[in-house]
């Protein structure tokens, strides 16, 4: 494999990545505004969407270790591909994450009592735009980007905390609340580890950069 080759192999396995992140992304925004609108169409269409994130992990993945064995990599290239490793499996959680998001949804579509939604549109939202601005930031190989998006895990850590408090204290004051509440808090720990999933994608670009 010619070094011309190799970069052009590189490239196309990088934009792969990207369109992992894009996929991954809608995936979350259409997850949660299901949960929101009690849209069970929506949410199914999330779940049947899951197969392409997983086929293109498995491609990316399939292309870097051949990157790895064809041509020696240099040092930068080496990180790249390290990178786009670790990268594929946090975005493929992301994506699983959506999944669980959307059978909740569906699931407490129907019940006709829920809590308000408690934390869990602003925090997926703010999950969403954290993953959105990895990507940016594995895109043009920024660290202050990457930066932004791990100091905004907090936030979401804060509202997470929030939120189990919130539907806490709605299960107590009307028991008629808690089979959607309940739902409503594994919700709670899916949007939550979205955004570690961003916040760890947010140190590959780092390291990536060093």
């Amino acid at each position: 494999m010619t070094r011309t080759a190799y970069h052009e192999a590189l490239e196309r396995t990088r934009l792969d990545v990207l369109r992992m992140g894009a996929l991954a992304e809608e995936a979350v925004r259409n997850a949660i505004a299901a949960m929101d609108r009690r849209d069970t169409e929506l949410a199914r269409r999330v779940i049947s969407g899951d197969d392409p994130l997983d086929d293109l992990r498995r491609r990316v993945e399939s292309a870097c270790i051949e990157l790895l064995w064809r041509q020696q990599p240099l040092a930068g290239e080496l990180r790249t591909i390290a990178a786009m490793l670790e990268t594929i499996v946090d975005l493929e959680r992301v994506g699983d994450h959506g999944v669980e998001v959307a059978k909740r949804a569906i699931a407490i579509a129907d019940l006709p009592v829920r809590p308000a939604n408690v934390e869990i549109t602003k925090m997926g939202t703010i999950a969403a735009d954290m993953l959105h601005d990895v990507v940016v930031a594995f895109a043009e190989q920024d660290a202050d980007i990457a930066q932004s998006v791990i100091d905004r895990d907090d936030e979401v850590d804060v509202r997470y905390h929030n939120g189990i408090h919130a539907l806490q204290e709605a299960m107590e004051a009307d028991p008629r609340m808690v089979p959607a509440a309940t739902q409503m808090l594994f919700t709670l720990g899916s949007v939550e580890r979205i955004g570690d999933r961003a916040q760890n994608i947010a140190w590959h670009v780092k390291e990536m950069l060093v």
